[in-house]
């Protein structure tokens, strides 16, 4: 929804800050996928906005995009979110080795701090476009963007998601 993430901020003494918005409930959904090189280690922010949510059939085609782009065999892992289940159903994705151009891991279910995405995503929110109030859903997905190409810059920030999360590179 267009409604801010509201943070705590500065205003002159007596002045209680005011954010103007008002109460839409358009959307926006963003499936993001962190990745990291198998050789060199090298860490990547992928992203793709849409103006609806994501049904496992978007994130399949998400996901093959992304191996389109890489040009390899994808090692996925995923939390349990019934779409992300249905997308690797749809991929063929399987456990183990030797398993094709997908690979699939679960994490457990109830953890997303096991989830470096899920970083990215309260960096986003908390940090980047905290107080933000976004005029329409092009103006909100222009900033999403934007946020998300800095932070994909930002190699020191991508590999601190993966410490929070306690995964190794």
């Amino acid at each position: 929804m267009l409604q801010p993430t509201v943070r705590r901020t500065w205003a002159p003494r007596g002045q209680t800050p005011v954010m103007a918005n008002w109460d839409r409930h358009d959307r926006l959904s963003v499936a993001a996928a962190l990745t990291v090189s198998p050789v060199r280690h090298r860490l990547g922010l992928y992203w793709q906005i849409a103006d609806r949510n994501f049904c496992g059939a978007m994130i399949a085609a998400v996901i093959r995009r992304l191996r389109r782009l890489l040009g390899r065999p994808l090692y996925l892992v995923l939390d349990r979110l019934p779409a992300h289940r249905t997308a690797a159903r749809q991929l063929g994705a399987r456990e183990g080795r030797d398993a094709g151009p997908y690979r699939v891991s679960w994490l457990p279910a109830y953890a997303p701090e096991l989830d470096p995405t899920e970083h990215v995503w309260g960096h986003t929110k908390h940090d980047d476009l905290a107080n933000y109030a976004a005029a329409d859903v092009d103006d909100l997905a222009a900033a999403v963007d934007t946020s998300l190409g800095c932070t994909r810059g930002d190699r020191a920030l991508l590999s601190g998601f993966f410490r929070l999360a306690h995964l190794t590179l």
